[in-house]
């Protein structure tokens, strides 16, 4: 098993639910957000979101996982760094970046030795270009970016992360390729290795034919409804 710590950067729902799966498999999880009171809450074992079995599975697994808003220190002690920062759709059904951008930045300037950098928030394919190019600017260092999207959904996430019916890792890298399947090895998956630019993609085209499955199912709603 994957011996050194996974920092989480994002205890929303995505990072939260990722953390404390993680922690349930035995790895060894710094979970971090800069939201204080989040935090403080957190560290009580008060989860800020409704999942069901997530408070649950959080305090059977509670020495496995430590909350923060310490941003370098969660760097410096992780080998691995999830990156589960929101990226809200803006007026115009763009992508606003920006909280993402920021959070790479201030992982790549504390960046202390080989880090691989799991970007799990949904972002536009090309997205892990970026993030290398960015990271180079503050870190001369070897390090690796993997494109590693979640299919989650709310009220079933538990399950869809410790079973789910496909994990996807988009890595250019063998090292870090073999670090992401160790990790998710208690996984009982297929696991799909691609580059980091088709996982981005395959993200993008699972949330369109989801969106097309409700588009279509309400319009038959609606035929129903006037015959």
């Amino acid at each position: 098993m994957f011996s050194k710590k996974i920092a989480i950067i994002g205890a929303g729902y995505v990072g939260l639910t990722t953390g404390v799966c993680l922690a349930s498999l035995g790895h060894s999880v710094i979970c971090l957000d800069n939201d204080q009171d989040k935090i403080e809450k957190l560290k009580k074992g008060v989860i800020p979101i409704y999942e069901p079995g997530l408070a649950e599975l959080l305090k059977a697994h509670q020495n496995n996982i430590v909350f923060t808003n310490n941003l370098s220190e969660a760097v410096h002690r992780a080998g691995v760094i999830f990156l589960a920062v929101g990226t809200p759709s803006q007026e115009d059904g763009s992508v606003d970046l920006s909280y993402f951008q920021q959070a790479v930045v201030e992982v790549a300037q504390n960046m202390n030795g080989y880090k691989v950098l799991v970007d799990k928030s949904t972002v536009p394919p090309g997205t892990a270009n970026w993030v290398k190019k960015e990271v180079k600017k503050y870190y001369q260092g070897e390090f690796a970016v993997v494109s590693n999207p979640e299919f989650l959904r709310e009220g079933t996430a538990i399950d869809d992360f410790l079973k789910p019916d496909r994990v996807v890792i988009g890595v250019d890298e063998e090292k870090a390729k073999e670090i992401m399947l160790d990790i998710y090895l208690a996984v009982d998956a297929p696991k799909f290795a691609t580059t980091a630019q088709s996982a981005e993609l395959i993200k993008y085209a699972a949330n369109s034919f989801l969106a097309m499955k409700i588009s279509f199912i309400n319009e038959i709603a609606n035929i129903c409804e006037k015959t």
